[in-house]
Order: C-alpha cells, then sequence, then structure tokens
C-alpha cells in the first residue's frame, strides 16, 4: 500500500482529545455537555485511524440497530473522507461495514436485534473495540452482554469504550464507574483498568458563534448544570414518583390487551414508541415494550413496529398526518391523537392516579420517567408547567391512553377499542 497522508492533520483534533489518540485503557468513557465533539473524535477520528494503523476490529453499538445508519455509520465516513483517507477503505452502505486495506473492519449492530449480535464478527481477527454511542440508553445487562463479544487472540489490547450525555445519577452507569471514583470538581480520572473525560462545548474548537449562543441560551438549573456544563444531574422538582421498574417478562408473554403509543421524532429527537397495559380495576399501568430510534424513515419505522403490535392500533401524534397516513400504507392500524387544549394536564394528571410499572428492558422511558420535570421560576421553584424535553415516551403513552383519558374539556375524542 502507498503511503497515505492525513489530510489537515494539525487542525482536525481538538486538543483537548488528541491525547487520547492513543489511550489503550480498557474501559473509557467520554461523557459530558452537549457538542463537547466528544463523538466526533472517537467516531470519525480514532476509530479510523486505529483501524488503519494498529490491528483493531470495532463493533460500533447502538441501542437499535437502524439508528446507526444515519448517526455512526455516517459520523465515520465523514471522517474518514475527512482526513484524506478515502483510497484506504471500502464502505459498503448495504451491508454496513467498512473494511480496510489491511483487513481490519468496523461492524455496526444495535441491542435489539441480538441473535444477529451473537453472531456478528469481522473477516479477519477477532472484535478488539465495542463503541457504545449514547450509553445512557442501554441497560447494564446489555453492556455486560457486549463485553463478552471481546475474546479470542488478538495482538491489540481490548477496550470498551462509551460516549454520552450524563443525566441523573441514580443511573446504572455512574454506579458502575464513577460513585468511590470520580470527583465533580476534576475533567479526567484514570487508573489501569478506566479512564474517565469529562468535556463541555467550551472544549469544542469547532463550534460557530451559533452553536455557541444557542447552548448559553439555556436557563433551567438542571439543563445547565447536566448539557452545557456536563455534570451528573442533582435531580428535583421531578414530576413522576409513583413508578418503579419490575421484570415483566412473563407478563409480556401473557398480556393480550395492549395500547400503543408514537410519539414522532425531529430532527434530533426519537421517533418514541411505548406498548402498555392498563389495569383500571388495580390502579396499575405496566410498560412493557419501547422502542426509541433516530433517522430513518416512515417504511423502516413500520418494519419495527409491525411486530410488536402486529393488528393492533397504534396511536400517533397528530403533528404529522402524513406520516400517519403512511404508516397505515405499510400495515399499521395508525390513529392521530385528538390533542386539544389542557390535553398534557389532563393526562398527567391521570398517570399521576396510576402505580407505574415499568420493564427493565425500557432504559428511555426509564430515564425520561427519573427526570422529566416542572419548569422553574428564577428562584428555582416549580411552576405548574412541564418542561418540553425528556418526554417523548411519556407523550406515546398520553396517546395510548387518550381512550380512558379523553374528556370533551381536554378536547380529546374516544376511541373504542
Amino acid at each position: 500500500m502507498n503511503k497515505i497522508i492525513i489530510k489537515n492533520s494539525h487542525k482536525a483534533f481538538n486538543p483537548y482529545f488528541r491525547k487520547n489518540l492513543t489511550n489503550t485503557t480498557p474501559n473509557q468513557i467520554y461523557f459530558g455537555g452537549a457538542s463537547s465533539g466528544k463523538s466526533f473524535f472517537i467516531l470519525a477520528q480514532r476509530t479510523p485511524l486505529d483501524v488503519l494503523r494498529t490491528d483493531r476490529n470495532f463493533l460500533i453499538i447502538r441501542n437499535v440497530a437502524k439508528s446507526n445508519r444515519n448517526s455512526t455509520f455516517n459520523e465515520i465516513r465523514k471522517g474518514i473522507f475527512g482526513m484524506g483517507l478515502s483510497r484506504a477503505f471500502t464502505i459498503n452502505k448495504t451491508e454496513m461495514t467498512i473494511t480496510c486495506v489491511n483487513g481490519n473492519q468496523i461492524l455496526f449492530a444495535g441491542l435489539d436485534d441480538v441473535e444477529k449480535l451473537k453472531s456478528i464478527t469481522p473477516e479477519k481477527g477477532v472484535i478488539t473495540d465495542v463503541v457504545i454511542e449514547e450509553g445512557t440508553e442501554i441497560k447494564r445487562s446489555a453492556y455486560k452482554q457486549l463485553t463478552k463479544r471481546l475474546r479470542g487472540t488478538s495482538k491489540s489490547k481490548k477496550r470498551m469504550t462509551m460516549m454520552f450525555n450524563p443525566i441523573y445519577q441514580t443511573h446504572w452507569i455512574y454506579k458502575d464507574f464513577f460513585q468511590g471514583n470520580w470527583i465533580d470538581s476534576e475533567f479526567e480520572y484514570t487508573d489501569s483498568g478506566l479512564y474517565i473525560q469529562k468535556s463541555t462545548y467550551r472544549d469544542n474548537q469547532h463550534l460557530e458563534d451559533d452553536d455557541i449562543e444557542r447552548i448559553e441560551s439555556e436557563t433551567d438549573s438542571y439543563y445547565r448544570n447536566v448539557y452545557n456544563d456536563g455534570n451528573w444531574g442533582v435531580l428535583g422538582n421531578t414530576i413522576f414518583k409513583n413508578w418503579h421498574v419490575e421484570d415483566l417478562s412473563e407478563m409480556k408473554k401473557t398480556c393480550d390487551k395492549k395500547k400503543n403509543g408514537l410519539d414522532w421524532g425531529f430532527s434530533n429527537d426519537p421517533n418514541a414508541y411505548v406498548s402498555m397495559h392498563l389495569d383500571i380495576q388495580r390502579k396499575k399501568l405496566y410498560i412493557l415494550d419501547e422502542l426509541f430510534v433516530k433517522g430513518i424513515d416512515n417504511e423502516e419505522l413500520a418494519k419495527l413496529l409491525k411486530p410488536r403490535i402486529g393488528s393492533d392500533i397504534l396511536i400517533c401524534d397528530s403533528a404529522e398526518p402524513k406520516s400517519v397516513k403512511e404508516l397505515r400504507k405499510y400495515g399499521i392500524m395508525a390513529l392521530s391523537a385528538k390533542k386539544g387544549p389542557g390535553s398534557i394536564e389532563t393526562g398527567y394528571k391521570f398517570l399521576g392516579k396510576f402505580e407505574i410499572i415499568v420493564d427493565v428492558n425500557c432504559q428511555n422511558v426509564i430515564n425520561e420517567l427519573t427526570i422529566h420535570k416542572w419548569k422553574e421560576d428564577k428562584n428555582g421553584d416549580a411552576l405548574p408547567i412541564p418542561m418540553d424535553r425528556d418526554n417523548h415516551g411519556i407523550d406515546a403513552i398520553r396517546y395510548a391512553l387518550e381512550s380512558e383519558i379523553g374528556t370533551s374539556e381536554a378536547g380529546m375524542r374516544v376511541i373504542n377499542y
């Protein structure tokens, strides 16, 4: 192979991350605020360079496989072309594999396809690196399963790498990796088996002025702490306290009365599907299944939803009537929710009357119920208005239950199931 020169190498790397190009610590965590550049560094820069220069094969993980195509896969492709390395890699868009001229590969998978995950293997050697994007979306048992993919003989030291924005200190990632190790005033932790680096938008030299202005316009104290300053959140003024987590595997096998809701994604927000069972008599709401996925079209979404829903009705956010019609075209019994004045407040009051039991596998719903909070006034006191964020799954739950919530006062139509 002819010598390959990395284009603009002296400008391409944020100085804050550059030292970690050669970091081989077995467990690595890159976390912090929004737009810090951590994911770009790991995916678009370090990954292709490691595949080219060392004996490494990468497995790139998202919670849902199809989320990889328009996120991690495209990020790595942009990095390869941006560094002038296109002639060193063969990119198969259909199979979503990236193969280097030396035989090393970058492969992609999701935690929604367990059987494929078990059998995935590179053409040469073994998986040496598992990289998890949006780590807070995955459950602890899934992480443990991924560590088992790092097996076999290799010249390179094996690594698990996670990137994410922190959310709350009761999350399993905080308990497993940060508690007892991390000091909030620091930006780095390292020992022989674990490396943690915190970053914020202030560490990203590639941001434009309008990017910075948008980030700094945040006024809520929790979100400034988490998304601006990259800290683990200290919860306050949260809305839902009437819920807990259980293993609902047995119930999911026998439950034949399910309700389904869908909140549409917009740009960076996910399409959020939630399936549930409502026990009116016992005042219990069981959250059985979820699907949070970004960057796919409605046909792909329908293919993911059909095995979950079958011939049942799906109540969707009415904001996209065209998308609702498209789902019907693809075989989903989709209907639009009738949102009206007071529907959010009425829905929240209704949910507050139930004990909410969430299946252990619904990590995204767990995240939302944990951190969804009221707006605050300038003194930090809660206002009776929910924040319009961290609520995609919660909105899907409201839509699915609109026949029970629905009243003329709330402006919602009643549907007989």
